[in-house]
Parts: structure tokens; sequence; C-alpha cells
């Protein structure tokens, strides 16, 4: 899959979002969305909240895994460890980068946060470069692949 295609993907995870407007359900492909009602919490998926707040028609609230506290413990715990551990949210790369690409401002610590999440990435990528390097200066002739989220 190439990058388009994993945002495609990330874009369809949820968040809460409060609205600064009422409307009813909308009905889309994927599933109803809404109602909405002016500062009332709902959830949708991460393109319309995107959308929506480009449009400024809303407030975007991070999803429980984009906290300071919790990234610094996630960050911890791959740093201690040579295999790779669960991720917070399977796309968490790329809705922290739409998020925060426009709605720093709804984001608390969001310049932390962005930190944060570039530093599990680059241990996750050290890890990675690091049992490439093993394997090739090895003698096996084959590796297992499985599927991972880096």
């Amino acid at each position: 899959m190439d990058s388009a295609e994993i945002e495609f993907f990330a874009e369809n995870e949820e968040v809460t979002i409060v609205p600064n407007f009422s409307k009813d359900k909308l009905f889309l492909i994927r599933g109803d969305v809404g109602p909405f009602n002016a500062s009332m919490p709902v959830t949708v998926p991460v393109w319309l909240a995107v959308s929506l707040r480009q449009q400024q028609r809303c407030r975007i609230i991070p999803p429980p895994w984009m906290d300071v506290e919790k990234l610094t413990e996630k960050k911890e715990e791959e740093t201690s460890t040579d295999i790779f551990t669960q991720m917070p949210c399977e796309y968490y790369m790329e809705v922290a980068q739409l998020l925060l690409n426009c709605a720093s401002d709804d984001i608390p610590y969001a310049h932390k946060i962005r930190t944060l999440i570039k530093d599990i990435w680059d241990a996750r990528m050290s890890k990675l470069r690091s049992s490439i390097q093993t394997f090739l200066t090895s003698d096996a002739t084959h590796a297992k692949v499985e599927r991972i989220t880096i």
C-alpha cells in the first residue's frame, strides 16, 4: 500500500467533535452520522471532522490516546523493549498528522504530542533497521515477515 491508501483508511477512524451548528443525521455510504446539535459532542469519521474544522464548523476533541502522558508511557515502552509494542491506534501516525495539521489549536500541548509521536516513530524505525541489518549479516536463507503496524 502506498501512503495515499493508508491515509484513506486512516480517515475512516472515528473522532469526537463539538459542532457549532445543528443539523439532522447525515446518511453516508459507510453509515449514518449525527444528528448534530450545537455544543453537543458527536462521533464522526476523521475525514468529516477535518472538513468541518477547516470550515470552522466544529472543534475536534483529540482521541484519548493523543495525550502527553499516554504517549510518554508508550514512548518509554517502545524504547525499553526489542520488539514492537502495540500502538494505541492502527493508524496513529496518519490520524495524528491529520488532526495536528488542521486542528492543532484544539489539541492541548500539540507541539509536545507531535514530538512524542515522532520519537515513537523513530524508535520503531530504528528497531526495523536493526533487525534488517541483523538479518543481512546473518547466514539465514529466508525471513518470515508478519504483518506489523509501524
